[in-house]
């Protein structure tokens, strides 16, 4: 498994890191089996695997128990990052989402911050995040001050609560305004093939300042692994139902784009993930991988593309392929993020 440096904080970890969101469930994921879970999480340690991504609403707190109880004693030999800023036990900030019985809103206030923060570490069962991301950024509707954010999360740091800070679903304004108030190591955004609008217009800005770009939904729920043909149903509570590239004529185009690939999974002895994952590893020396898996085979296939090194000529050529659909439809495919 490659390596590489989280931001200045001297953290090693993996290219590839494991993404819990799945295993959360919910009536968007389908419910999850914890134990499979569990066994999931250890096959992506012995795979070489030492970087974890939860957050509190992933499951509503089950994404972070399950973590916490999968690394028990083993804790300290792994970096584990989680959010801040979206709440559905507190009645306080816009709502972002309701799912399950629940009002998800954003507040990113000092007062809250501080409040979840022992919440995570509870269900974690550590006394430490070695990564803490404010997970939504404040709106007009519920203003919070980056200042107010920043100051909250610095004092965490200090305190040893957290080791290091990112910021998630940020855009370049709101990165220039967290380090006019201390240090942002790792932001987390959507960054896949087919969706780089965020990549394409941040990380110029994040070389500059040394941030790592942490790549969340990497195969567009599923699309880009192939496991998603023609018959697929995309029904409306699906998480899949806000992504244009799953309309018919779009997704034929893309299945088709993934057809092209069969011989470079061959020749890299590779799944269609794993070849995902490393053309995105080979845009930048500072993107790390964000794979969400809740099952061996997934794991396995995400963590194989962490290990292979695309030829330039391949990479050359399946970025042409891409560029082609991603700029065909560029006026019209604000995806969501």
């Amino acid at each position: 498994m490659k390596k590489m440096k989280i931001g200045k904080t001297g953290f090693e970890v993996s290219r590839v890191s494991m993404g819990t969101l799945a295993i959360g469930g919910e009536s968007v994921w389908g419910d999850s089996d914890d134990e499979q879970s569990i066994r999931t999480i250890h096959s992506a340690r012995d795979l070489g695997i030492n970087f974890f991504d939860t957050a509190p609403v992933y499951g509503f707190g089950r994404s972070e128990r399950v973590l916490g109880k999968a690394l028990g004693a083993e804790r300290s030999g792994f970096i584990v990052s989680s959010k801040c800023g979206l709440v559905w036990d507190l009645a306080e900030g816009p709502i972002l989402y309701s799912r399950d019985g629940y009002d998800v809103r954003r507040n990113t206030t000092a007062k809250n911050i501080k409040r979840e923060i022992d919440i995570s570490l509870k269900r974690l069962n550590t006394d430490y995040i070695d990564i803490y991301y404010t997970h939504w950024q404040a709106i007009e509707e519920f203003p919070v001050p980056i200042a107010e954010t920043m100051g909250a999360l610095m004092d965490l740091k200090k305190e040893g609560k957290i080791r290091a800070i990112g910021a998630s679903n940020v855009s370049g304004d709101q990165i220039r305004e967290y380090l006019k108030y201390g240090r942002i190591d790792i932001i987390q955004n959507r960054f896949s093939m087919l969706d780089q609008m965020s990549f394409r217009e941040l990380n110029p800005l994040l070389l500059e300042n040394d941030i790592t770009f942490h790549a969340y939904s990497p195969f567009e729920r599923g699309l880009l692994t192939g496991a998603v043909d023609m018959n697929f149903v995309v029904k409306p509570a699906d998480a899949r139902s806000a992504i244009k590239w799953y309309e018919t004529s779009r997704r034929r185009e893309v299945l088709d784009m993934l057809d092209g690939w069969k011989p470079l999974c061959e020749k890299y002895a590779c799944t269609l993930a794993g070849l995902a994952v490393a053309w995105l590893i080979h845009q930048g020396p500072n993107i790390n991988v964000d794979a969400g898996s809740r099952r061996v085979k997934a794991i396995e296939e995400n963590a194989r593309g962490g290990e292979i090194t695309l030829e330039e000529a391949d990479i050359a050529a399946m970025t042409k392929k891409i560029d082609f659909l991603v700029d065909k439809y560029a006026d019209e495919a604000k995806m969501p993020r």
